[in-house]
This record gives C-alpha cells, structure tokens and sequence, in this order.
C-alpha cells in the first residue's frame, strides 16, 4: 500500500478529539480481536518493529503549538520505543467472554497518554481454546473508521504466509529544530492555511450543492428535507443511557452473519445499513421498556458517521467524516415498517444532503481560530444536561476474506467507538470474513446493564429476519489468500 504524504499540522476535526476529551469523555477508538491460536509475543513485536517505517504517524507525538496561535503538530519522538506500545496481559484461564469483557473495560477506561505515540496494543493470552485476544486503541485525532481499516490491512496479512516485509527506505536527516522565529511564523501561517483550508472546503461544498440543485432530484430532496432540520437542531428527547458519565467503561458485542443481513437488504430492497439501524432502533426500543418506560410518541435519534474520503484518499490518515442525524419511532412495533421508514427517512436524508451540508457547518466552525477552539474544549463540561444525539451507530466495511497475524487467523473482530457528552451508549458495526460484528460501548454510571441491549439486539435481529422471510443461512468458508511477493 503506498504511504500519502502526511499532514504536519492537525486539521480542526483533528484538533477538536484533543481540545474536548476528558476523563468522563476518552477519545479514542480501538477494537477487541480474536484468533486461532497462540500469537508468539516477541515474534509479534519484531513483526510490528519491523513494519514501523510504514506507518510513520504511529511514532509521531502530538505537540502543541509553542504560541498557542495554531493547532497541534504532529513532531518524531526520538525516544519512540516499539515496547512502550505493544503488552503482553495473561488471564487465569480457562478465561472466557465475561473476563475478556471486564479486561477490555478497564483498558478502554482511561485517556491515553499524551507524551508517546497515542496507540497501543494488548496481546491477551489465557483464554479459553487456547485463543489469542488483540485489544487495540488508537486516538480518534489520528484515524476515522475508514483509515483505521486501511492500517489493519498494513499490520496484519492476507494470508497465513506472510508476504515480504518491504524494505526500509533510507533514513532521512533529520532538519534541526527551528529557532524561535521561525517557529512563531509556522505557528501564524499554520493557523491561516487551516483557515484557508476550512473556508476553501466551505467554498467547494456550497458549489457542490449549488450543483445539486440543478437536478430535479436534488431539488424535490431538499425540499422534503427542509422540515427535518429545525427538529434535529434541537436537543434530542432524553433516553434511560442518557445521562451523566463517569468515564468507567464497558464494552460487549454481538456477532451476525452478513449473508443473512446481505438477504434481508434484498429482501426488503433497502441497504445493509438500514438493516443495521433498524435492529438497533428495535433493541433500544425493548431497552427502554424494559425500564418501565413508555416508547409511545417517542423516537431515538442516531449520529450516523458518512465517510467524505475519495478513493485517492484511502490510506491517508486524520478525519474526513461528516454525520447523517436519523431519527426513528420507538413505537413501531411491526419490524417490516420500522425497515421501511428507516430505508424512507436515509434516503431522503441522503438526497437532501444533510451530511454535506452539516459539514459546510464544520468547515465554518473551523475557520476560528485555534485558540478560540482549544478555548471552547476546555470549557465544555462532560456531563452535559441535554444530549444532542441519543446514540452514535458508525458501520464500517471490513475485508470479506480472513486475516492473520503471525500465521494465526483473525475470527472476530469487535469495534469500540468512544461515548460522552451525555451519550451512554454507543454501537460501533464491523463487517469482516462473512460476519456483522457489533460492539456496544457504555458509560458503566449512564448505562449499567449494556448487556440487556445486547441480548436484546439479538432478539431484535432476528425478528427482522423472520418477517423479511430469510431463513438461517451458514457461514461458507472463505480461502485465505495467497502470499503475495510484495504487497500492492
């Protein structure tokens, strides 16, 4: 995979992981993994040592602007040690889901440190079946889902053979540290250039939608969606996970086939996502029953992460997400409407383009300066009284062939999405070799008991399935890949 050229500077999106995490609020992402087997853990970290060069972001620390007049850079660490990143934990075993969930927990719990390269990875050995778990975290100022899918096919393989690491590429001499007078011009220019990026994507995205409404379609679109927009600017209805926070974590999963969720969508004509979306939307629903509360009249409203990455820009690292606000009645009890209004309510949405028009919004917001964003981080408060989204719900397309790590397949892979401001709960969707995997991420003081929406999306899941007339379909096994002698 070819190496872009990274950006020094940290965008706005960036930024704005780093100026609005707390305690309560960690911003970073991660996955929980598991695969066949035993990993070696030194051979693990000399593979990894060893396929540094070709993430060079990953030994950069984030270093913030000397004259406070422009956002973060992102500088080497010269005393990057791969052994600072990369643990080895073992569990009593036979350890099973539950003590692989309470370990997960605490490792996702606290910020991460800000003096090293923010990622890590945790090999857990113990579990029962002789399996290897990877708990790993990046912080979202680095990665959005899609990039993070970019790296995970740079540190594992597509095969059981491992193709030949490329080589490293000479060292390059390193410039020396600017004097302070240089360094207070980058800092002035640095923070006009982000301004000029931001009000240059403004520019382009109001052509872009100017564009748009020469087509009739476009124009009908926006037209039905000019009634939606006063109701998601307002504060979304609060939801039993909506709450305070205490930053303590917790994250449990479930796993579906993706040929059964594939059948649904054409059964129903809709899109994966929409059957994702209403599953959810179900479980929440028998959630907040279950807690004694009514759904009539009420409705979730889900932050649905659109990923604005062109096809030139896989494999570039940062943020290049907007979000599609989608709110869904609780009260729709019959599965095959609830799919129905779900496929009705994104495809108007989408039509409408909602999400570049709240990225337009973005992009203003980035035109401020750097201090008055790093200002208005510091002043925002966790525990916030109304949340403006009930749920985030980001569904991310994985590789439908296996992976591997040292030779060791890679059999489920469980994604973390951080959760504040608010916001108990949040469901992160992985597809990956033949399998929907789901991971539900809760604020143990907003959301104590996160297992009952995960059994209850089960339940959910599989209702839809029933109504939509798809039977139970297997697995079918996918042949790894053959080795390759360089990679693409």
């Amino acid at each position: 995979m070819s190496q872009p050229e990274l950006n020094r500077r940290l965008s706005s999106m960036d930024s704005s992981f780093l100026y609005f995490e707390k305690k309560e609020t960690p911003m970073h992402i991660g996955s929980v993994s598991l695969f066949d087997g035993e990993i070696p853990f030194e051979n693990f970290v000399a593979m990894l040592d060893a396929k540094m060069h070709l993430l060079p972001r990953y030994q950069q620390i984030v270093v913030p602007d000397p004259f406070n007049l422009g956002h973060p850079t992102w500088e080497h660490d010269h005393n990057f040690n791969i052994r600072n990143h990369i643990f080895r934990l073992q569990i009593d075993a036979p350890g099973g889901e539950k003590e692989l969930i309470d370990l997960a927990g605490r490792i996702f719990t606290p910020m991460m440190e800000r003096n090293k390269p923010l990622w890590d990875i945790y090999l857990v050995y113990g579990l029962e079946g002789g399996k290897t778990a990877m708990i790993c975290r990046v912080h979202h100022c680095m990665v959005d889902g899609m990039s993070g899918v970019d790296l995970l096919k740079i540190v594992l393989d597509f095969s059981p053979t491992p193709a030949p690491i490329p080589p490293k590429p000479a060292a390059k001499v390193r410039e020396p540290q600017p004097d302070p007078t240089r360094r207070l011009f980058d800092s002035i220019l640095g923070g006009m250039q982000e301004g000029m990026n931001r009000w240059m994507e403004f520019q382009n995205g109001l052509l872009n939608l100017t564009q748009a409404l020469t087509e009739q379609s476009s124009r009908e679109a926006m037209i039905n969606i000019s009634g939606e927009i006063p109701k998601i600017l307002r504060p979304a209805e609060r939801l039993p996970f909506n709450g305070a926070l205490s930053g303590e974590k917790r994250m449990v999963w479930n796993t579906f086939n993706f040929a059964e969720a594939r059948a649904i969508r054409g059964a129903l004509s809709g899109t994966v996502n929409d059957v994702v979306l209403t599953a959810l939307s179900g479980a929440v629903s028998r959630y907040v029953e279950s807690h004694g509360q009514s759904v009539a009249g009420r409705k979730i409203r889900f932050m649905v992460p659109v990923s604005l990455r062109q096809e030139d820009q896989h494999g570039a690292l940062g943020n290049l997400v907007s979000i599609l606000p989608v709110e869904i009645p609780l009260d729709v009890k019959d599965p095959i409407a609830r799919f129905r209004y779900v496929n009705q309510k994104t495809m108007t949405m989408k039509g409408g383009r909602v999400a570049e028009g709240l990225n337009l919004f973005s992009a203003l917001m980035g035109i401020l300066p750097a201090p008055m964003q790093a200002l208005m981080g510091a002043l925002s408060t966790a525990n916030i009284p109304v949340p403006a989204m009930n749920m985030i719900s980001t569904n991310v397309p994985g590789p439908q062939v296996p992976l591997y790590a040292m030779g060791h397949r890679m059999t489920a892979y469980y994604p973390y999405v951080p959760v504040g401001y608010a916001v108990g709960c949040g469901c992160a969707i992985m597809s990956y070799d033949q399998h929907l995997y789901f991971g539900l991420t809760a604020d143990l003081k907003a959301m104590p008991d996160v297992e009952r929406l995960r059994d209850q999306l089960y339940d959910s899941f599989y209702e839809l399935r029933k109504a939509a007339g798809v039977e139970e379909i297997k697995p079918q096994p996918v042949k790894a890949k053959a080795a390759k002698g360089k990679r693409g």
